[in-house]
């Protein structure tokens, strides 16, 4: 994470989260990495100060910006968007100095174009501290919203609230003048595969050996067969049966369920199991009668997350000489993917990184590559394949995955060799970018 913070009339502070910064010297020092967002955009904005203030509504000007972590999504696809607030209208309402990381800032991010709404985003309880009657700091928020149509997606600061935890709670709303907003950000979403909207409920989820349990769907193919079976882990069992989707994809029907070690049923089109075109497993238990003078024992695996950790947040590059450029060149910090989840899904770990910037302009991002490598933790059920070598960009590139399989999960550790191709003539000084990594 990378924190600064300057005076120019009022304190900014800014954070990037989730992301590595990346420095290269040439004939100069380490200079502060530079973060990717949306453009800054004004606009009116009404804030109602807290009433134990008693000052009257501030009408002002908010200056801020919204950015995307996916600009190039397809239709199914979940985007974070981060808004952040660079110059709130309002101040600290009082004469009373803040201390630091007490504010909690919320908001709305509007949609316009092909997709329209509203995204909550929230930010973290995070703040320098903040002088009595002084403007309010720089803060960012995040949310995510899933892709539903092709198209331009405009993106644009909406409302916000900043909310202070200390001595007593306040809040001091501020909401757009003119909605909506100038658009900050513009993605651009292509067709995707059409999501699975597939569901299926039990009228119980448990029965005696030979019992029947009601079997509902909806949102499955209109008029389509719809087999209905029962699982034991990831097996089918013998139990099976038929229905038919009604004229809106919906259907009610029953299943024998005979076989004790079924542990839930599904329901699909075509001839065997799809996830694509099928749902469940709902969870369901054969209730085993126990024999006289025995005991049942039961026990529970539960599903875990999807994450990764860092081990570090900052790489210094190698120093290149003025007049001959060339290679500059580091390790990216090991990246460590956790897969808990239990599930069929595979992992994809991406990164795409910003512009260089320093004193003498920029260097490029599509002048770093990377050389991908991955290992998988002994007993893992998937196995990491590492993303192919070659440019990094702004468009971005796959580090490390897994695939899709019946059950899928384990540790995996993901490093990268890095190289920044450096003009030979770029002006001396520290050039620094972030290069931004997204598991999903």
């Amino acid at each position: 994470m990378g924190l600064t913070a300057r005076r120019t009339g009022r304190w900014r502070w800014a954070s990037l989260l989730g992301a590595t910064a990346l420095a290269v010297t040439a004939g100069g020092a380490l200079a502060c990495p530079a973060g990717a967002a949306g453009a800054d955009v004004d606009f009116a904005t009404h804030c109602i100060p807290p009433a134990i203030a008693g000052l009257p509504p501030i009408d002002g000007t908010t200056t801020a910006t919204v950015s995307a972590d996916n600009t190039s999504p397809k239709v199914g696809d979940t985007v974070t968007v981060t808004y952040t607030v660079v110059e709130a209208a309002a101040s600290n309402p009082t004469d009373l100095a803040l201390p630091a990381d007490i504010m909690t800032p919320t908001g709305k991010v509007a949609l316009g174009g092909a997709q329209s709404g509203a995204v909550t985003v929230a930010g973290p309880k995070k703040n320098p501290p903040v002088p009595g009657k002084a403007a309010f700091p720089s803060f960012s928020m995040t949310g995510t919203f899933t892709v539903t149509k092709p198209g331009k997606i405009t993106l644009a600061p909406g409302d916000y609230n900043i909310h202070t935890s200390y001595i007593m709670e306040l809040d001091t709303p501020c909401t757009v003048t003119n909605p909506p907003a100038p658009a900050s950000e513009t993605i651009t979403a292509t067709a995707g595969t059409p999501a699975n909207t597939r569901a299926i409920t039990l009228g119980s989820a448990t029965g005696d050996p030979g019992a029947s349990v009601k079997v509902s769907g909806t949102g499955f193919t209109p008029g389509a067969a719809v087999t209905l079976a029962g699982r034991s882990g990831t097996a089918q069992t013998g139990d099976t049966a038929s229905v038919t989707a009604d004229g809106q994809g919906s259907f009610s029907g029953s299943l024998v369920v005979n076989d004790t070690s079924t542990t839930g049923i599904v329901a699909y089109e075509g001839g065997s199991w799809n996830a694509d075109t099928g749902a469940g497993p709902a969870a369901y238990v054969v209730n085993v009668p126990v024999p006289p003078g025995s005991q049942k024992l039961t026990t529970t695996v539960k599903a875990g997350t999807l994450a990764m950790t860092q081990a570090g947040d900052s790489v210094a590059l190698s120093g290149v000489d003025f007049g001959r450029g060339g290679a500059s060149t580091g390790a990216l910090r090991t990246v460590t993917v956790k897969d808990f989840r239990g599930g069929p899904a595979g992992w994809s770990l991406t990164g795409k990184v910003t512009d260089f910037t320093g004193p003498g302009g920029k260097i490029g991002a599509d002048r770093l590559s990377w050389t991908p490598s991955c290992a998988t933790k002994a007993g893992s059920p998937s196995t990491c394949t590492a993303g192919s070598a070659g440019t990094v960009g702004s468009s971005g590139a796959t580090l490390a995955g897994t695939p899709d399989g019946t059950l899928t999960g384990g540790e995996f550790t993901v490093d990268a060799g890095l190289s920044l191709d450096v003009p030979a003539f770029t002006p001396p000084g520290a050039y620094s970018g972030v290069l931004t990594l997204t598991l999903s």
